[in-house]
């Protein structure tokens, strides 16, 4: 199974963009894992919210395979902790699927045609982070999650 992170426009901040390369690199010894990016759209002072969300919307479905199951990273999503998160993982792997892919959607969210195609909703969190922050705090779970499964010391360090 591929992991990928699909996320609008990129991250501008060296700091934040070495701890992700970090964590990425880190990830590779138990998953094929790939960080996409779509690059955030032109103009958008001309765009109503509604049409920006729906333009990212396109951009984020034409990335998608047929069979790919598709979790949006969304403030209303599901809960859990870090162990929950790693059976999470599991059961998808477990299932067979080729491809788990998580988006991190623009600054409004996502259009309708993204939710209705989606397999799931999670939320990292009551809280709002920047979307640049929710790279690197979703791909460092999903890194815990793997060393969780695997019972290595990572995750009670």
């Amino acid at each position: 199974m591929t992991i990928k992170l699909l996320a609008i426009g990129k991250t501008d901040n060296k700091q934040l963009q070495s701890l992700i390369n970090d964590y990425t690199k880190r990830l590779g010894h138990y998953i094929k894992f790939e960080l996409e990016i779509i690059p955030d759209l032109k103009k958008v002072k001309n765009l109503s919210e509604a049409q920006q969300k729906q333009k990212e919307g396109e951009l984020i479905l034409a990335k998608l395979n047929n069979t790919d199951v598709l979790i949006l990273l969304d403030e209303n999503g599901k809960q859990m902790d870090s162990v929950g998160f790693s059976n999470y993982l599991q059961k998808h792997m477990n299932s067979g699927i080729k491809q788990l892919v998580f988006v991190i959607g623009g600054p409004y969210g996502f259009s309708e045609e993204v939710y209705s195609k989606a397999q799931g909703k999670l939320s990292l969190s009551k809280m709002t982070f920047s979307h640049q922050m929710v790279r690197l705090f979703v791909i460092e779970q999903i890194y815990r999650g793997f060393t969780i499964l695997k019972n290595e010391p990572y995750h009670h360090r």
